[in-house]
């Protein structure tokens, strides 16, 4: 489809893009990268590469930027076989040495160490087990008259809800509504929150009786969980201090994404695919995450599939690195499991 000089000028500006999260110019490509051939030339064939649809070029810059074909190109025909390095495979080993100890942190632990690794959100599914317990509820300021509520428990799952909020309700007013809830609920599964101690709750925050029983009713969704299988998310945060996501409606879009439980497992079903699996922007059928790509792969326990692994980010993500984590995650999560079988 493209020649070897189309190949390495697309690879280039690919990477460079990647890192720096700027369009890419003629003349970066040609200082930057030994191709050995003129500005002039590798612009000429930008141009190529953009009327065949594998750039972009936004309307504020003269330089060029990946589009999702170019991305789709990148990781099937373009990327090495890279194999993890010894760091994150020490870093792996031993973040499970330190922090698992029993069978549902080993799923917490794996969404947080793969979204501190790739500074991308991850999701794990993995079997269900009895309800979960509260750690802590926080208000993260979303527009002027809304707030997302972030729910988390032990096990690592995160309810994430937009609230009204009402009028005259200060960021203070917030700050003091979260530590009255982490303070009465911290350590409690939904069968100890009882019907007086949600009274006495709305009692110590009277001014926002609404705002704190809309709260409460998302934490008892997010300690309520009824399902075969449970979703753990890490590096939500991170995900969004991108430069792709300042903006609000392609924020709002991910975060309806990740609230939606059902969504998530649909996301997350294997099907018949067994190995490391990419879907880059509009290969996502869900439109809150065409912006996004995800990278995913199954894992196994006694040979049979029990949950995914996956990773969530922009489509400039970091491809080559994230491949290589999935792919040593994906057996590596399976010996680790056993352990916790014995």
């Amino acid at each position: 489809m493209l020649d070897e000089r189309k190949r390495k000028i697309l690879q280039a500006i690919i990477e460079d893009y990647i890192y720096t999260a700027e369009p890419v110019g003629s003349r970066t490509i040609a200082r930057k990268y030994e191709l050995g051939i003129s500005p002039a030339t590798i612009r000429n064939e930008m141009a190529d590469l953009e009327f065949s649809g594998f750039l972009e070029q936004p309307h504020t810059s003269a330089g060029r930027i990946p589009s999702a074909k170019g991305y789709r190109f990148y990781v099937d025909c373009l990327l090495s076989p890279h194999h993890i390095s010894e760091n994150d495979v020490t870093m792996i080993n031993s973040w499970f040495q330190s922090k698992a100890r029993r069978l549902e942190e080993v799923f917490q632990e794996t969404a947080k160490v793969l979204s501190r690794m790739t500074r991308n959100i991850s999701l794990v599914s993995a079997p269900q087990s009895a309800n979960s317990i509260f750690k802590y509820l926080q208000f993260l300021p979303f527009d002027s008259h809304r707030v997302v509520v972030v729910v988390v428990t032990d096990s690592g799952l995160i309810e994430n809800k937009l609230l009204e909020i009402p009028e005259g309700t200060s960021l203070v007013d917030l700050q003091r509504i979260a530590e009255v809830l982490n303070n009465s609920l911290s350590g409690l599964s939904f069968d100890k929150i009882h019907t007086p101690l949600l009274a006495e709750i709305k009692q110590l925050v009277v001014p926002d009786p609404i705002l704190v029983g809309n709260a409460l009713e998302i934490v008892r969704q997010a300690l309520t969980t009824d399902k075969n299988k449970k979703v753990y998310l890490g590096g939500t945060t991170q995900l969004l201090s991108q430069p792709e996501f300042r903006d609000v409606e392609k924020v709002k879009g991910l975060l309806t994404v990740l609230e939606e439980e059902k969504v998530l497992h649909d996301i997350l079903d294997p099907g018949s695919n067994d190995g490391v699996l990419v879907t880059i922007g509009g290969e996502n059928k869900y439109s809150g995450i065409q912006d996004c790509s995800m990278v995913q792969a199954t894992y196994r326990a006694d040979g049979q599939v029990i949950g995914t692994i996956a990773i969530l980010g922009p489509t400039r993500m970091e491809y080559a690195r994230i491949m290589s984590v999935l792919d040593f995650m994906h057996g590596h999560l399976g010996e680790i499991l056993k352990k916790y079988q014995t």
